[in-house]
């Protein structure tokens, strides 16, 4: 892409900010570009967050019908997925996974909720409830 065809169109999600993008200028270089995105970014992205709020929702009710432990809603609330989570908190996967279920979550201990607590960026008070 030439540098004057990086998009200034403006994406709302990027909240005003710009983010950096590589072009070829006039001689042939890469180069840093600021963009300010465009309009199917900006489509793409709020779909995307849409459909992690979905996630996050459904997972409220499965905590509250017992089905699943806060941990899954916090999880989706931060715009995290398992395998993330799981890098975020140092926990394998599979564990991240078995956290989820309600009856395994309340038997962790201190310093795995402070874990979880922390990769969240959430107190353990609040990590253990629902807002």
């Amino acid at each position: 892409m030439k540098v004057e065809a990086v998009p200034q169109e403006g994406n709302a999600t990027l909240g005003g900010h710009r983010k950096l993008m590589y072009a070829r200028d006039a001689s042939g270089r890469t180069v840093g570009v600021g963009s300010r995105g465009w309009e199917a970014e900006e489509i793409v992205t709020s779909h995307a967050v849409d459909a992690i709020a979905a996630q996050a929702g459904r997972a409220r009710e499965r905590v509250l019908a017992g089905e699943a432990s806060p941990l899954e809603y916090w999880m989706y609330e931060r715009r995290m997925d398992v395998a993330l989570l799981a890098q975020t908190s140092g926990f394998w996967q599979w564990r991240v996974r078995r956290h989820l279920r309600p009856r395994v979550f309340a038997a962790l201990g201190p310093r795995q909720l402070a874990r979880y607590a922390e990769a969240l960026g959430l107190s353990v008070a609040q990590l253990q409830g629902l807002p």
